[in-house]
């Protein structure tokens, strides 16, 4: 099929707008990454079909989908996005929203400072967080990204494993005091146990961390990461707790670290064709970058090697 383009009245907008709607599938999704309404992207599908005399987009089992016509209409868009990309280098500023869905730890500790440090190069990318632990979604209708604990299996989609993170053992610096540090593995059964509620949790992972320990009682439990923090924090018992958010706390001490350790992975869930839309390509750069600056505490070593320091001081 052969369109003049230059000659249709298709405006260099209207191909970047179907571009967008041809990756994601869908209006809202485009919308979103755009920065732009709904109706917005409905008006310039509708100016680019008059354009062009004939439809660009069908709709499909997996969302909007191309017709020849839109074929080659996206492949001019991306003839356009190229073409803007290598006018302005590496200062192009990038604009968009991103909707990412991960854990409560994920989201807080990971993905919201990696998207302030991609704010300063381009404040207009914004990141919308949906917060869950749970298995992979089998449909991730108005999600751009997804990041969930363990291996997920999935179908079209792309899966990367991002970083491993470290669950140990708390307690409060009062609790111990008051009933004791244990010693033992075997000591630890029939202790208090803060940790998430059993028969929610959706994450094998998570779970199997949990059988990794002795037959201990909940004592406060949730689907909420910084609960069980906080419940720790306050003598509630002993916290199955990231590495990573626990450390932080000086009140806190590790139980044990030698007998209970779960490492467990993290992985990023997003359709092959977000991962080439320059916004998300950005945005997944500044979560690697954050991964790799904060790996040591992702496994629990930062404050193993901060006291190391100072024995050896």
């Amino acid at each position: 099929m052969t369109v003049n383009l230059s000659a249709s009245g298709a405006t260099a907008d209207d191909l970047l707008v179907l571009l967008a709607v041809a990756r994601s599938g869908r209006y809202t999704t485009a919308a979103r990454q755009l920065g732009v309404t709904h109706t917005t992207i409905a008006r310039r599908i509708s100016a680019l079909e008059r354009a062009l005399g004939g439809r660009v987009l069908v709709r499909g089992t997996a969302g909007w989908q191309l017709t020849p016509l839109g074929g080659h209409a996206a492949a001019a868009g991306e003839h356009v996005e190229s073409a803007l990309s290598q006018l302005d280098g590496d200062g192009a500023e990038l604009r968009g929203a991103i909707r990412l869905s991960a854990t409560d730890g994920f989201s807080a500790y990971i993905a919201a400072p990696a998207m302030a440090a991609l704010r300063r190069r381009h404040p207009g990318i914004s990141l919308q967080i949906v917060t869950k632990t749970r298995h992979a979604s089998l449909h991730r209708s108005g999600v751009d990204l997804e990041v969930v604990v363990g291996r997920p299996e999935v179908r079209n989609a792309k899966a990367v494993r991002l970083a491993d993170y470290a669950l140990g053992l708390y307690a409060s610096r009062e609790f111990l005091a008051g009933h004791g540090t244990p010693g033992t593995f075997d000591e630890l059964a029939g202790a208090p146990l803060v940790y998430f509620i059993e028969s929610m949790l959706q994450v094998d992972a998570l779970d199997d961390a949990r059988q990794g320990i002795p037959d201990m009682i909940d004592a406060v439990t949730s689907t909420n990461v910084f609960v069980h923090v906080e419940a720790t924090l306050a003598g509630a018992g002993f916290g199955l707790l990231p590495c990573f958010l626990a450390d932080r706390e000086t009140n806190l001490v590790r139980v044990l670290p030698d007998q209970v350790e779960q490492r467990l992975p993290y992985w990023l869930i997003a359709p092959s064709e977000v991962h080439a839309l320059p916004v998300v390509a950005a945005y997944l750069d500044a979560l690697r970058e954050r991964l790799d600056e904060v790996r040591p505490t992702l496994l629990g070593e930062a404050r193993a090697s901060a006291r190391a320091r100072q024995v050896n001081a």
